[in-house]
Parts: C-alpha cells; structure tokens; sequence
C-alpha cells in the first residue's frame, strides 16, 4: 500500500496506520508531501513536523525489530517519493526544503533510544515512553547533517549553495519555467 501524506482526513493518525501497514508487511511506501484545507501537495513536513518524525521513528523502530522478519523486510522495502506541486514557492527551492525537512525527520527518529521506549512500553508506562520519543524530537540535528553533508563532500547547506550556485537566476533568464523556478 501507499501512504500520500496528503491525502488523510484531519486528525488522521498516519503514524499508527504506517504501524499497522509495516506489521501486516503491507507498508509499500510514500508519497511525501503535506496538506493544509484543500491543498495536499505542499512542502514535506510543513505543516506538522512532529507527524512525519513519527512515521520515521516507526519506519526505524520496524528496522530495529529482530524478532518480526517481516516487518523488518518491508521497512527495508518502502519506495519513497516527493510529491508537490507549488504554485507559489519556486520549484527547486521547495523540492531542496522538502528533502532538509525529510533529514531532519529522519535524524531525530534515528536519535529515539529505542531500549528505553521499549522498557517504558513494557512497564504501559506511556509517559516515559512518549518521553523518550519527545527529547529524539527536541533535538537540534542541524549541526549532525551539516557535518555529514561536509564529510561526503557536499554543501554544508544546500540552500545556500542554490541561491549561491546562479543556477535558478540562470533559468529565469532563459524564460524557462517562469518565475516558479
């Protein structure tokens, strides 16, 4: 199945349905995107970061899951794919947020101590699990991702580097695409 981050009623819980999905090794994988009223194609994890961090903190906790076969290999299977249209931010500008936003999920989810979320489910003490999730969360990853941009040889911020590249004032010059890119 295909979970469209977009396409969801208001107050869905996406992040016990991915749950659900990666348990019945049904989970396929994502359209990555955000909705507000009727627009869902809007830039990934906008309008509720804390939503997507928990689909990631799922997608790592069915990763760390040795004893569920299935549910591991499914989290290994998920495609994952960007999803926008934008009518009012420049295109590539938006895209280069998109995949910031999907890190910055991603690095916090990866920061969860698992052991103490899973001794806290163990003990139904939901406080301390929610706890432990929480400070994942709260955690400032900017300076890690920066770093491990640096050590692959690539941007420390790949926005700045757009703007700075001339690449987008390049493509308006030609008139291709129009201001939106």
């Amino acid at each position: 199945m295909l979970v469209d981050l977009g396409h969801h009623l208001q107050g869905t819980n996406v992040e016990q349905i991915v749950a659900y999905l990666l348990d019945e090794g049904k989970l396929g994988g994502f359209h990555f995107n955000a909705r507000k009223y009727a627009d869902d194609d809007l830039i990934v994890g906008t309008t509720n970061p804390y939503e997507l961090f928990l689909i990631f903190h799922q997608i790592v906790d069915a990763l760390d899951d040795g004893e569920a076969p299935v549910v591991r290999r499914t989290a290994e299977g998920i495609a994952y794919m960007i999803d926008q249209s934008h009518a009012i931010e420049p295109k590539i500008l938006a895209m280069i947020r998109s995949v910031l936003n999907v890190q910055t999920a991603l690095a916090k989810a990866l920061l969860v101590n698992l052991d103490e979320v899973r001794r806290a489910q163990a003990a139904q003490d939901v406080l301390a699990a929610e706890a432990a999730v929480r400070e994942a969360f709260e955690c400032d990853v900017a300076p890690l991702l920066r770093a491990s941009r640096e050590e692959r040889g690539l941007p420390a911020d790949p926005l700045r580097a757009y703007l700075g590249s001339g690449y987008g004032e390049r493509i308006k010059a030609r008139g291709v695409g129009g201001a939106s890119w």
